[in-house]
């Protein structure tokens, strides 16, 4: 699977982020969840990303922040 790129303004700078197609969703979910635009949440994780490449610190953000939903019921067998 090949990264989709995008390109965002923050701050009035140009820059663009490069993620599969899951991230992607699971972004967009996480925007919609939060009353986001999707750049708004960009520049939300921007302004937290420290020195990180940026497409990294969204990957790890959404793990993150799966991370932190509680665990599904397990599958009885």
């Amino acid at each position: 699977m090949r990264p989709v790129k995008r390109s965002f303004s923050i701050k009035g700078h140009r820059t663009s982020i490069s993620l599969e197609a899951p991230f992607w969703d699971a972004l967009k979910d996480a925007a919609t969840a939060e009353h986001l635009s999707l750049a708004s949440l960009v520049a939300k994780i921007d302004a937290g990303r420290g020195g990180a490449n940026l497409s990294s610190a969204v990957r790890v953000w959404l793990l993150a922040r799966y991370r932190m939903k509680p665990a599904p019921p397990p599958i009885e067998t």
